[in-house]
């Protein structure tokens, strides 16, 4: 299936029940254009003002200094290097909808997350998380997809993803073979990981 923003608005708008705050899940691979779907879904939802709200996964990384002791620096970004449990406690408290909910965004430019960065508020209904691993098999991630109402997935073939890797590295300017050491020694392998491992979503979107 491969719907287009307003049949996805449609499928969204179907899940809602009365007031009770709704989760979509929003993933794919690195690079499979998980962050442009969530900014445009917020969009044609209405954004903040009618309650939509976006939590990406990202925020979540470890900090370098964290990922630098335990050998795994050169790994930023697989599953391994983030903070899965405080994830999962951020979205039950989403889910439990208490009381407002601040959640980190990570910083590109910086390379690390910022504390507290988006307030999930008691008027947003709609929240949208994205992240590559929202939907993978293995442990601990496997205990995410029973919090979400509805799953959406972002199937990109391999080599077009592997483009595009690749590509993210020279837009940091980054010579060709370094782009593609980079690329080859951790992004390509991660998403394979989502590709091959991530159960199978309600949606599946296809691009190419």
């Amino acid at each position: 299936m491969t719907p287009d923003i307003d049949t996805l608005i449609a499928l969204i708008r179907d899940k809602q029940i009365g007031d009770r705050r709704l989760l979509v899940a929003i993933a794919g691979a690195p690079a499979s254009g998980k962050s442009t779907l969530s900014e445009r879904l917020h969009h044609h939802l209405g954004g903040d003002e009618v309650g939509a709200v976006v939590v990406p996964m990202d925020g979540y990384h470890f900090d370098d200094a964290i990922l630098s002791a335990r050998g795994l620096l050169p790994r930023k970004g697989a599953p391994e290097t983030f903070d899965t449990g405080g994830f999962k406690r951020t979205l039950d408290a989403i889910r439990a909808d208490d009381d407002d909910v601040y959640v980190p965004v990570f910083d590109r430019h910086l390379e690390l997350s910022r504390g507290s960065a988006r307030c999930v508020s008691q008027s947003h209904r709609i929240v949208l998380v994205e992240g590559n691993y929202l939907l993978l098999s293995r442990s601990p991630w496997n205990q995410l997809a029973s919090l979400f109402d509805l799953t959406l997935f972002i199937d990109i073939p391999l080599p077009v993803l592997e483009r595009r890797l690749v590509q993210r590295w020279l837009d940091h300017g980054h010579d060709e073979p370094s782009a593609r050491r980079k690329a080859s020694d951790n992004d390509i392998p991660n998403a394979h990981t989502v590709q091959k491992s991530s159960i199978l979503a309600d949606v599946t979107i296809t691009a190419a």
